[in-house]
């Protein structure tokens, strides 16, 4: 390779690993991707502390 190849192989993979990820939903309906709300860290948190509620007995 050399550096034309090389300088270009940088910048694609660097503009690759620059974008961010979107989670990975369940859904079977693109539609419904639209209309959700981006998830935040409470969400998460949230849904953390509620599968750690459902594994105790009360």
């Amino acid at each position: 390779m050399d550096e034309k190849q090389l300088a270009k192989l940088v910048k694609k993979t660097v503009a690759k690993a620059s974008k961010p990820k979107s989670p990975q939903r369940k859904t079977y309906d693109s539609t419904l991707d639209v209309t959700r709300k981006p998830q935040t860290d409470e969400d998460l948190e949230r849904n953390d502390f509620f599968e750690i509620m459902k594994t105790r007995e009360f």
